[in-house]
């Protein structure tokens, strides 16, 4: 299990941020071991130490939904509540819930790494907040790719729970390519309030951890 007791600064140091979702990808690709995707159980929170309190594994319970199994101290605070055991899409917008789903059937049929960026609305009591969220996939312990390793970081103060985040853009790489830190490739389309699902000209439009 992740142990989420050292949380990470997430306001003002952007280059940070970056570099260790970088460590955090170039880590995974490292446990594949020449394999497609690595298997949940080779993932050593050990490795991902700076990014504990952001972490979370998330597990598929069915085409486009998933549920946190393990989730790292500031996904909590951001919702103002414990997550484990909810719906990783608790942390998004309704409107933007449909695509979300898209992306993670594409997370786990291609299989695919995302990212996407996020925003929340400013509001009383709620500052905007920007964040970044990485998903990559993993295998189970039976050999299907039904797990995923995550990770949320945010910019900005967190203001009163919960928060919810707008999809603004998705990246997308096959993980069976060559697939390195630095090899996303844009989704087209992005997602404000009003946007919903497939698009006729925008496509697909959008983008926690329990034991």
């Amino acid at each position: 299990m992740l142990d989420d007791s050292r949380p990470m600064e997430t306001a003002g140091q952007p280059p940070r941020i970056e570099a260790n979702l970088r460590a955090l990808h170039a880590y995974w690709n490292e446990a594949r071991r020449g394999q497609d995707v690595p298997k949940r159980a080779d993932i050593d929170p050990r490795r991902i130490e700076p990014l504990l309190s952001n972490a979370f594994i998330s597990e598929r319970i069915a085409p486009g939904v998933t549920r946190l199994r393990v989730a790292g101290m500031h996904l909590s605070d951001i919702m103002g509540m414990e997550v484990r055991g909810m719906p990783l899409s608790c942390l998004i917008s309704p409107p933007a819930r449909d695509a979300f789903a898209l992306h993670l059937v594409d997370l786990f049929d291609g299989p695919a790494a995302l990212r996407m960026e996020l925003r929340s609305p400013g509001a009383l009591g709620r500052p905007e907040m920007r964040a970044t969220l990485v998903m990559l996939p993993l295998r189970s312990d039976l050999g299907d790719v039904s797990r995923a390793l995550g990770c949320l970081v945010t910019r900005g103060v967190s203001g009163r729970a919960p928060r919810r985040f707008e999809i603004m853009s998705c990246r997308a790489t096959p993980v069976a390519g060559n697939d390195d830190a630095g090899g996303f490739q844009v989704l087209p389309g992005g997602l404000s309030g009003a946007d919903r699902g497939r698009s006729s000209k925008r496509g697909r439009e959008y983008l926690q951890l329990v034991t």
